[in-house]
């Protein structure tokens, strides 16, 4: 069986340090030595400072806030490996910033993801590990393999030790999240019910209806990402309405940005579990409502057997 050797190489960016460990810990490799520095302009400076020539390399970096320092510091890594003659660069993103604007919603806008994407490949991505997009057409953006990761097993294995079955009923925030939570709902033996959402403008939303029953039910709300907690709020704030004896929610993404933490602390919500793909703020990290999942092993394991040449289907459900 290949094991890891001195040609498997592990690289990051600042973006996202307490994950990055525990995935080199999962795999007992030490991370590359590079250097990540600033000119006094702001410009990103990069080193390589060990040899790569003909190494199969992980560079992992998550693109969230600050998302435009940490995309440049992912791209600007990956020309540096690119040049410095690797074998291979796989691309680990455990979060993919501007995922969101995956298509032309009014005249004169950008199609932001694709454009990440092909930046992504020009600067020396070979191939792209990622999990758990806003929209799963993105992997077509990529002329590279995408492995695109759900983090649906730890959630699920949480969600099944801390949560009684009885009465128990999993809920899509609006109708584009239904088939996800449809699937969680047929692997814990729960029920399945739509909050529908009106969007007035971006990050601003309103709960309207309760489509299913969640009358004295354990009601978990499932999303791929909570920016704002605007949608999140009001859904729970439906379901509390409509006689659920609980709101809890699960997020993957926690990107929790302006008034995110302040809106889930004065929330209907019980507790809300997400994912370390995205490093919680110092605001979110003293709310005691959100509890942090690692994904550390499931990434670290799809990066062994992207390595290896063994299949990872087995960890997308």
């Amino acid at each position: 069986m290949k094991e890891p050797n001195n040609d498997f190489k592990i690289f990051s960016g600042n973006a996202n340090p307490g994950l990055v460990e525990k995935i080199c810990a999962y795999l007992g490799r030490p991370l590359g030595k590079a250097k990540v520095s600033r000119f006094s302009d702001g410009e990103v400076q990069i080193e390589i400072n060990e040899n790569v020539r003909r190494k199969d390399v992980f560079l992992i970096q998550s693109t969230c806030a600050p998302v435009n320092d940490n995309l440049v510091e992912l791209l600007l890594m990956l020309d540096a490996l690119k040049r410095s003659s690797v074998s291979k660069i796989t691309a680990v993103i455990p979060y993919y910033g501007y995922a969101r604007q995956d298509k032309k919603v009014a005249p004169r806008v950008p199609i932001s993801a694709k454009l990440v994407a092909d930046l992504l490949t020009q600067a020396g991505a070979n191939k792209i590990i990622t999990l758990d997009l806003h929209a799963g057409q993105i992997q077509g953006f990529f002329n590279v393999p995408v492995d695109n990761l759900f983090a649906a097993p730890v959630l699920i294995t949480h969600i099944k030790k801390h949560f009684s079955p009885d009465n128990l009923v999993i809920v899509s925030p609006d109708a584009g999240g239904v088939e996800r939570a449809r699937a969680f709902a047929k692997r814990l033996d729960a029920e399945l019910a739509i909050v529908d959402k009106r969007r007035s403008a971006p990050n601003q939303a309103q709960a309207m209806a309760v489509i299913g029953d969640v009358k004295d039910k354990i009601a978990i709300i499932l999303d791929d990402m909570v920016d704002t907690a605007g949608t999140l709020t009001e859904a729970a704030a439906a379901l509390d309405a409509k006689g659920a004896r609980e709101v809890n929610a699960c997020c993957v993404h926690p990107v929790l940005s302006g008034p995110a933490v302040d809106r889930i602390t004065g929330s209907k919500l019980k507790q809300i579990i997400v994912t370390d793909t995205v490093p919680l703020n110092e605001n979110a990290k003293q709310c005691n409502k959100i509890e942090v999942l690692s994904i550390a092993d499931l990434v670290g394991e799809a990066m062994i057997r992207s390595y290896r040449g063994d299949s990872v289907t087995s960890l997308f459900v």
